[in-house]
């Protein structure tokens, strides 16, 4: 339970059909590893979110070449594990590569559970086909899960709805069912490329969990002077969203993050309208949604390696 309960989050959400109970707001991992966060203030940031009522934890494999799931091991060591789920991702789309990759955040994250892995960065059209071939990274999850190492399997990308909606139906082809679908949700996507549009609807049909990101684009939508923070907050936690993951680097901001969640209330239809109008000339083209209209969001593509190789059924089509 948090230390002061006067201070305390107190708005939960359902997390699609595993049932679990998740703080509305997560803690991202990324900004906890950053050289300019240094490790004190880091577990300070985890430690006073989780007292504070949130028990979401996001965090990856690749964050920070390893410092940020190696921060938030440290910080959940003394008496914190049980009290949060736990969230990573890897990059590996081989089932060899996926295995090394979550062996990699077991140890990093001092724990032999990790309750949710999600495959990350999902951002390119053969991505499903890779996870989910027979020596794929789906393959690794599967048997860790079987093995009690994970209890849920989701996926990421922040590219295009349409490579999103299509590793849904690859999944359907193999007969799975991801538990969630991470996606960036947030006041300028319903303008431009947009996941509320496409993926949403499907993923509340289906009853997965929905985790928003990029609710302000690393801040970059701030920088379009069209709404606040505050406002960014609002509106992915107004979309059907189980969390809304977003990154703290100072005791500001994570103070930030609870006041927003402390004072949402559901929007109106006229709300939610008058707030996308501030940003549709904005969003139009993308200029503040690099993550779709760029590389500088896509680690994958300057790290290929962390991919693993092609399968070898695969490798033995190609001519000599």
């Amino acid at each position: 339970m948090p230390k002061n309960t006067a201070d305390a989050i107190t708005q939960y959400r359902v997390l699609g059909k595993t049932g679990e109970r998740v703080s509305a707001i997560g803690l991202g991992g990324w900004h906890l590893g950053l050289p300019t966060v240094d490790e004190q203030l880091s577990l300070r940031i985890v430690r006073t979110a989780i007292d504070r009522g949130i028990n979401f934890m996001d965090n990856s494999w690749d964050y920070n070449g390893g410092a940020s799931e190696i921060r938030m091991g440290k910080a959940l060591r003394v008496g914190y594990r049980d009290k949060v789920f736990l969230m990573t991702k890897i990059d590996g789309r081989s089932k060899q590569e996926a295995t090394r990759q979550l062996d990699e955040s077991l140890r990093r994250l001092h724990t032999d559970r990790i309750d949710l892995v999600q495959h990350h960065e999902i951002i390119r059209f053969e991505d499903p086909h890779r996870i989910f071939d027979a020596e794929g990274a789906n393959a690794a999850l599967v048997e860790a899960l079987a093995a009690g190492k994970i209890r849920y399997i989701g996926f990421t990308g922040h590219k295009d709805p349409r490579i999103h909606l299509h590793t849904l139906e690859v999944a359907r082809e193999h007969g799975f069912t991801f538990d969630t679908v991470q996606m960036p949700l947030n006041v300028m996507d319903a303008h431009y490329r947009s996941f509320e549009k496409f993926v949403l609807p499907e993923l509340v049909k289906q009853n997965i969990g929905v985790l928003g990101m990029k609710s302000m684009a690393n801040g970059i939508i701030l920088k379009s002077r069209t709404v606040t923070a505050v406002e960014c907050l609002h509106y992915a936690l107004n979309l059907p969203t189980s969390v809304v993951i977003t990154g703290c680097d100072s005791m500001e901001i994570l103070e930030q993050a609870l006041d927003a969640v402390r004072t949402f209330r559901p929007m109106s239809a006229r709300q939610v309208q008058t707030l996308l109008a501030k940003t549709k000339a904005a969003a139009s083209h993308g200029e503040f949604e690099l993550f779709k209209t760029t590389s500088i969001f896509d680690s994958t593509a300057t790290h290929p390696d962390w991919l693993g190789e092609e399968s070898q059924h695969v490798r033995e089509m190609m001519p000599a």
